[in-house]
């Protein structure tokens, strides 16, 4: 029986490990690998050093529509900016609004800070990575 309980415990330490809940799957929006750095001296990029600023990144490979990445005040968010609940077409390209971002198609407005919306998908997450004032933002 003593044996027993140390082979439970380890199996319980197996089963409970996990990725995070980091979940991007969307139908309507494809997979693409990439890795893009931003440096934040640079001026293009300097608004992420400030809370609630976003830039948008519509470099190649980098999504069907570009990326999104915000300053949350805790850390940073990026997000594809397809449309997440609409087939990709001329009008799925999100804009910024403020703190939020707006599908031109349905008029959806979607939080920077959590991704969520109203409707079935939330925005498209991807990773991001501080390494001092680099961020590196890949799937």
């Amino acid at each position: 029986m003593k044996k027993f309980i140390p082979l439970f415990l380890i199996s319980l330490l197996f089963l409970s490990c996990s990725d995070n809940g980091f979940n991007n799957k969307n139908p309507y929006i494809p997979n693409y690998n990439f890795s893009v750095t931003f440096d934040m001296n640079y001026p293009a990029y300097s608004n992420l050093k400030f809370v609630s600023n976003a830039i948008y990144y519509s470099g190649p490979d980098v999504g069907p529509k570009g990326i999104y990445v915000f300053n949350t005040g805790s850390g940073y968010n990026a997000f594809d900016a397809a449309c997440p609940n609409q087939a990709l077409s001329s009008c799925s390209t999100l804009t910024l609004n403020g703190i939020n971002l707006v599908c031109p198609c349905d008029n959806q407005e979607y939080s920077l800070f959590s991704g969520q919306g109203k409707l079935q998908y939330p925005l498209k997450q991807y990773r991001v990575e501080v390494i001092g004032n680099i961020l590196r933002v890949y799937n």
